[in-house]
């Protein structure tokens, strides 16, 4: 048995150029046809996006005036808004007697049912005191009926600086200003001066004689300031809008939020504690409403947790 004593034959080295086998990239397995389309309809939808927002800038470029035109608009609005509380006024002025009976009827009603207490409204400043009245109740009833078309005037002269899609809510802001503020006049009436006026009564003494002037002026007030405060929900969409708050702000605010009411409440109303949650309860539901809203409106952005 011979024993060869030749060397094993080593590997030839690859030839120059060739490609290596441990250089070989891998080659990526393929990706889904559901993913890249998915991915495809992202990257369609984004530019898509982008130049409806772009058209909607555009737009709103469009609209830009200078500071002169845009002072000539407002003044043309507000003289609109003008002729519509004149008109409102002089309806108001024509049946200035039965709105005056209207206002003066809770006060009349709760002094004839609270026991003990006698006395009325009276004319105690000047004899030009009843031509006032009736100016003073001619001009709540003006806004009052020229209300929709203030909030109308107010809207448009914004809307210009508003995107296309913005523009759409135009209309229903201006329903929504006017409910509210209506709804707040005519719960004020309704709800709390049949709470207040007897606690008024019963603080006063026996003897009451009030000044008509100083009546009227009162709840006209009073009446302003339950429209305005109802308007919650609306100052809470601008500020969604604008980017400033969220719904988690509100929620979080909840419970600073309910002492601001109590306070709003105890201002707007006698130091009385059922008189203030008879205002500070619509209020915290209007707050709930305006989370809602802010909630489906909001701009604000939040960096990614985690």
């Amino acid at each position: 048995m011979t024993v060869s004593s030749d060397p094993p034959e080593s590997p030839e080295p690859p030839e120059e150029g060739a490609p290596s086998s441990a250089s070989t990239p891998a080659v990526p397995a393929p990706e889904p046809p559901g993913r890249a389309r998915a991915r495809k309809a992202a990257r369609q939808k984004a530019e898509s996006d982008l130049d409806r927002l772009d058209r909607e800038i555009e737009e709103v470029e469009g609209y830009r005036m200078p500071l002169l035109e845009h002072l000539i608009e407002l003044k043309d609005r507000l003289i609109k808004a003008m002729v519509a509380l004149a008109i409102g006024c002089a309806i108001g002025f024509w049946q200035a007697k039965p709105i005056y009976h209207f206002l003066t009827k809770p006060f009349v009603q709760a002094l004839s049912e609270t026991p003990g207490v006698s006395g009325g409204l009276s004319l105690v400043q000047s004899p030009f005191e009843g031509v006032f009245t009736y100016f003073k109740v001619s001009f709540l009833a003006g806004v009052m009926l020229a209300l929709p078309v203030i909030m109308w005037q107010l809207w448009a002269f914004i809307a210009p600086g508003l995107y296309r899609s913005e523009r759409r809510i135009v209309l229903p802001l201006t329903v929504s200003s006017v409910g509210l503020f209506l709804g707040g006049a005519a719960f004020c009436y309704y709800a709390l001066f049949p709470f207040a006026f007897p606690f008024f009564l019963q603080v006063l003494g026996e003897d009451v004689n009030i000044s008509v002037s100083g009546y009227l002026t009162s709840i006209i007030q009073m009446i302003v300031a339950f429209g305005a405060s109802f308007q919650l929900p609306v100052a809470a969409f601008f500020l969604a809008r604008m980017g400033l708050i969220d719904a988690r702000d509100m929620i979080q605010s909840f419970r600073y939020a309910i002492v601001v009411i109590f306070i709003v409440a105890a201002l707007l109303t006698p130091p009385d504690p059922i008189t203030q949650s008879i205002l500070a309860a619509p209020l915290v539901v209007l707050y709930g409403v305006g989370i809602v809203v802010v909630w489906l409106s909001s701009t604000k952005e939040r960096p990614a947790e985690g």
